[in-house]
């Protein structure tokens, strides 16, 4: 599914993260600290379990 993304700015870094996985609204690279850029990528929908 489609899903947003942020995205590194620095042309040498590969980091991305799942926007619904952050917790600031304009998060820095947490590898290299640049700034990150919003956009999406095609990824598995992600299922959480609950341990019973």
């Amino acid at each position: 599914m489609e899903t947003t993304i942020w995205t590194c700015s620095n042309d040498g870094c590969t980091c991305w993260m799942r926007e619904n996985l952050t917790f600031e609204k304009e998060p820095t690279c947490p590898i290299c600290s640049s700034s990150m850029t919003k956009g999406t990528k095609m990824l598995p929908p992600l299922t959480w379990n609950v341990f019973r």
